[in-house]
């Protein structure tokens, strides 16, 4: 009788479980239904408001749009309606983020988060930005906005919601009622601040510097940890030439090297808690642009003809950002009658090609990296700061958040004459800001921190772009990087009469004393901003002798040029070995595409030819077997860093010796460092690797001596034990076998949606997330897939995109991003350029028209 009632529990459960089942594939369906059903129409006729004449709009297999019209404003309207059909979701949260209105969105955990972008005010800032560019750039962003809202009107009015983004449907559970508004010019300028955000320079360096002195730490502990660049080791981007007449001149001799004292480190001292606040609250962004610090770089390098097999310039651009999804880039190509024709990558919301090809010439962008952004310690009285024995009125205004399923929060915004009290945008901030007034003639303690930065003043960038994207030639390359003022980049060159060059642009502070490395003491006019450096003086370079050009974030220029940069440039590691791989291959033969595609995807680690030898010295002299095996993959490892490799391949031996490596590598960082701060472990990368090579000539530096485990070690003591650890993390990992260690296992990328992909609820994340996949590389590697020491090895940053073009061949060019065009979850074109972006490949990127039309899978006519 027992065993009939459990047979029919079991027949009942299992029969609830397989409706269960049912019921779960029937959502999932409905689900993936809903996702497809706001796909955008790339064939056929549409009809689209504000056109003088027809468009039409090819796409390729991967949903590439190559848009051919009549006259620019009817170019950008059509840019604009296919970028709201591929990424209008991406688009409207952009603006949310911009303007400092996610809450209206997400409810009452966004609030500070707005409060902290409305203070640093990037929406007015844009709108400021209207009023200063030409009329005939408002024209261009008012076309573009016009085929923006064109695809809104037919896409989220009451009539089409079955057709909005499936994202619209998820908010409407937090959000009821929301509704999309008309898209507006200012929207496009604002994306760029928060791009000027994202590459604004070293303030993360400045913080951690200052809450580290403010901790205790001497200045020559602190020195240890931000190593001077080795001049002597890694060349410059600039290896000659110093400013002569109030211009730039290559060919001048170097001057005395320039120098900059920073301020007193007594100043910070209470500091530390604002510091560490502040830091927690910049923490935040990167998440929400699709960004983050740990890695952010970029490859660039252009070959002259005379080194090439076509003995036309080659260029070569890959840009090194943070993990998003979507990807932050839009293919597309933009062909007029009228003359304007570019091709290139885009960002959604904002009109033109950021980096690309016209038919002239060819650019590309790496970081610069100048110290653009300072912070100030404020004496703090009420609502009024001191400067120089005077106390001065602080700009104060409100502004109030709205809050889905809350009440709206009022803020008040305070700026000095430098820039926004950055302090009081966090409830920790103000609480360590609101100090009493006290004694007016006595002033109170270090309670608040204010930013200068040179993104907050109105700009022309977006005009530089435009100009960019017309250029025709040496000249008017460098008029349109006159007008790149933010964010500050490398801008590298080719044309097809043969010229390659550099230009270094962007609005430099000259600082009237310190050199920006910690927090300037506010009261003190000394440290107050001067006029920026004239564009002039900034270094250039035309045909250098050699016939190359390499960015990847080293130094602009030796230390002797001046008005001073930055001293928080990357460590070299990238760019010396692209230097080395372009020097290997001219020995055998003259330069071509595919070598220079094979440079971007080269994953040797710079470090390891220094640590392997240090960690074979100090390893354990008897082994057990397996360890021995370990070790033996290090002694005979090509520092290659592949993701995988088939059994007994050197490809696979390559692969497990990274795994071991990259385990001791972070075991050696968290033994060495562990008397920092638990929020400021090492992360690793090209700083990291400077560090430690410094101290493996210093065997008793005090660094090796771990804290609280007597007697004191030395470095061999802390390599064996990071061998130790090392080998058991990977063998708990992956087996106690290591040549069937990969890389890859551990170094996985995943793509999260920045709105809803951590949202914890595992069913929706499957909705817009993809991964995890294995990647090759590592950061301060050419292939540069970074990873955070502190975290795991998970990737944080890698090349957005990847492009090479020859300039005797623009229809011979090659192209990829990291996902796809599409941001639409389930679109054929969501993710389908992950697995050439995964194994170093390029799609073929198309510009002459015959060619476009055969490869187009989709032909769109847009009509008045």
């Amino acid at each position: 009788m027992a065993r009939r009632r459990w047979q029919r529990l079991g027949r009942y459960g299992l029969g609830a479980l397989a409706g269960l089942l049912v019921l779960v594939q029937v959502v999932g369906l409905l689900a993936v239904w809903s996702a497809r059903r706001p796909f955008p129409t790339y064939d056929g006729q549409l009809p689209l408001a504000g056109l003088s004449a027809p468009v039409t709009v090819y796409r390729d297999a991967h949903g590439i749009p190559q848009i051919y019209a009549a006259t620019i404003p009817d170019l950008f309207r059509a840019q604009g309606y296919v970028h709201a059909q591929d990424r209008f979701w991406e688009m409207d949260f952009r603006r949310h983020v911009t303007s400092g209105r996610l809450a209206e969105w997400f409810g009452p955990d966004q609030v500070e988060t707005d409060a902290f972008l409305r203070t640093l005010g990037w929406r007015r800032v844009a709108e400021a930005e209207w009023a200063l560019v030409s009329p005939e750039t408002r024209d261009y962003l008012t076309a573009y906005a016009e085929g923006v809202n064109a695809w809104v009107a037919g896409t989220g009015g009451p009539a089409a919601t079955g057709r909005k983004a499936l994202q619209y449907r998820l908010l409407g559970v937090q959000s009821s009622g929301y509704q999309i508004a008309p898209w507006d010019p200012v929207d496009s300028l604002a994306w760029l601040k928060a791009m000027a955000w994202d590459l604004r320079g070293n303030l993360e360096d400045e913080i951690e510097r200052a809450r580290l002195l403010a901790a205790g730490l001497g200045t020559d502990q602190v020195d240890q940890l931000y190593p001077a660049y080795p001049y002597e080791q890694r060349a410059p981007i600039v290896t000659a030439g110093r400013v002569v007449d109030g211009g730039f001149d290559p060919d001048a001799p170097a001057g005395e090297a320039a120098t900059g004292e920073p301020p007193a480190a007594g100043e910070l001292s209470g500091a530390a808690r604002p510091l560490a606040a502040l830091q927690s609250s910049l923490a935040e962004l990167p998440r929400l642009l699709g960004t983050a610090g740990a890695g952010l770089g970029s490859n660039s390098w252009v070959v002259g003809g005379e080194h090439t097999a076509s003995g036309a310039p080659i260029l070569a651009n890959d840009p090194h950002l943070g993990v998003s999804m979507p990807g932050i880039w839009h293919q597309v190509g933009l062909h007029c009658t009228c003359g304007y024709r570019v091709s290139g990558f885009s960002f959604s919301g904002l009109p033109g090609v950021v980096i690309g090809h016209n038919e002239r010439i060819a650019w590309g962008f790496t970081n610069l990296g100048s110290d653009v952004t300072d912070l100030y310690l404020e004496r703090i009285d009420g609502d009024r700061y001191q400067v120089d024995g005077q106390w001065r009125d602080l700009t104060v205004r409100e502004e109030t958040i709205r809050v889905a399923g809350g009440e709206d929060v009022t803020i008040r915004v305070r700026q000095t004459h430098r820039g926004p009290v950055v302090s009081d945008a966090s409830e920790e901030l103000q609480e360590l800001a609101d100090g009493s007034p006290g004694d007016p003639e006595q002033p109170p303690a270090t309670q608040a921190l204010s930013l200068a930065w040179t993104a907050l003043q109105p700009g022309r960038t977006i005009e530089a772009l435009f100009a960019l994207n017309q250029a025709t030639g040496w000249d008017d390359f460098r008029a349109a990087a006159e007008l790149f003022e933010v964010p500050a980049q490398n801008l590298i060159y080719a044309d097809v009469d043969g010229n390659i060059g550099y230009q270094a642009p962007g609005v430099v502070p000259v600082r009237g004393t310190g050199d920006g490395r910690i927090p300037a003491p506010g009261w003190d006019p000394a440290y107050d901003w001067r006029d920026p450096v004239p564009f002039e003086q900034l270094p250039s370079l035309l045909n250098p002798p050699d016939g190359l050009v390499v960015t990847a974030n080293q130094p602009v220029i030796g230390p002797q040029y001046q008005p001073h940069l930055t001293d928080d440039w990357a460590y070299g590691y990238r760019s010396d070995r692209i230097h080395e791989l372009l020097a290997e291959q001219l020995v055998t033969g003259p330069v071509t595409v595919d070598d220079m595609r094979r440079i971007q995807f080269d994953s040797r680690n710079g470090l390891a030819p220094t640590l392997v030898p240090a960690l074979l010295t100090a390893a354990d002299p008897a082994p057990s077997r397996d360890e021995a095996a370990a070790l033996d993959l290090l002694r005979r490892w090509d520092f290659q860093q592949p993701a995988d490799g088939d059994p007994g391949t050197p490809q696979a031996d390559s692969s497990a010796a990274a795994a071991y490596f990259n385990a001791v590598w972070r075991q050696l960082l968290a033994l060495t460092f562990d008397e920092l701060p638990d929020d400021q472990q090492p992360i690793g990368g090209g700083r990291w690797f400077q560090v430690v090579t410094g101290l493996l000539d210093e065997p008793a530096a005090p660094w090796w001596d771990r804290t609280g485990t007597p007697p004191p070690e030395t470095r061999d003591d802390v390599l064996a034990r990071a061998l130790a650890e090392g080998y058991k993390e990977l063998a708990a990992a992956q087996g106690d076998h290591p040549r069937d260690w990969r890389w890859g296992r551990m170094h996985t990328l995943t793509l999260r949606d920045a709105t809803f992909g951590s949202s914890g609820i595992g069913p929706v994340e499957a909705l817009f997330n993809r991964g995890p996949v294995q990647t090759a590389g590592g950061p301060a590697i050419v292939n540069a897939n970074a990873w955070n020491a502190a975290e795991g090895y998970e990737v944080t940053a890698t090349p957005s995109m990847r492009m090479v073009i020859d300039m005797s061949d623009l229809d011979g060019a090659g192209w990829v991003q990291m996902t796809g065009n599409s941001g639409h979850p389930y679109h054929p074109n969501y993710l389908d350029q992950l697995e050439p972006w995964r194994t170093g490949e390029l799609l073929p990127w198309r510009w002459h028209r015959p060619t476009i039309e055969a490869e187009a899978t989709d032909t769109l006519a847009l009509r008045p």
